[in-house]
């Protein structure tokens, strides 16, 4: 199944599709986001994506200081970009995701991680100029649907709208995670379809 546009009113403000977003009943399990100003729900991810997210955050939680947390459904705000994402994984303060009511602004982020599903070309394209945008430090693209093949791509050093590519591994690869987190990720871990 594929995402659902829900809004397409490229005139509406980001307080009034904010407030659409929090006020909405939402398909239980859905994954309701606001991507360049239009809600889009896409529907719950297979268990092969949940496995690949189960395990990079174990890698990661062996390196993150005991004051960060990893995130699996928290909403970040990129208004400039009309952007309310929920990246598949999200390096954050806890304190400062305690304290919040549903989102968190996405310069907070220390590094985001997406999943790609087959149908959503989000996680290649509109999410990551929006990271860049926010100046989020690193983002970790895992592609299961890459036109070559599984792949896991690296990028940090955002700059405007866009990142520079790190480095870039075919599954059965591992891939290094640079400082702050200074982890390996085996990306022969990860089941294939």
């Amino acid at each position: 199944m594929s995402a659902l546009t829900v809004s397409q009113d490229t005139d509406q403000n980001w307080e009034d599709l904010v407030r659409y977003w929090e006020e909405m009943e939402w398909p239980e399990g859905s994954k309701v986001e606001i991507i360049e100003g239009i809600i889009t729900v896409s529907p719950a991810p297979a268990s092969r994506h949940h496995v690949i997210a189960a395990r990079v955050q174990r890698r990661l939680y062996s390196a993150i200081p005991e004051d960060w947390g990893i995130f699996q459904t928290l909403a970040i705000a990129v208004p400039s970009r009309l952007g309310m994402l929920i990246p598949d994984l999200l390096v954050a303060p806890v304190q400062e995701c305690a304290e919040a009511e549903s989102h968190i602004p996405a310069a907070l982020a220390e590094l985001v991680v997406e999943v790609t599903s087959k149908s959503n070309a989000h996680d290649r394209d509109s999410k990551p100029a929006a990271y860049a945008t926010a100046g989020i430090p690193l983002y970790l693209l895992i592609d299961r649907w890459a036109p070559g093949g599984p792949t896991a791509t690296l990028f940090g050093e955002p700059k405007g709208d866009v990142y520079r590519m790190l480095s870039a591994v075919k599954f059965g690869d591992p891939i290094k995670v640079p400082d702050p987190f200074d982890v390996t990720i085996d990306t022969g871990e990860f089941p294939v379809d």
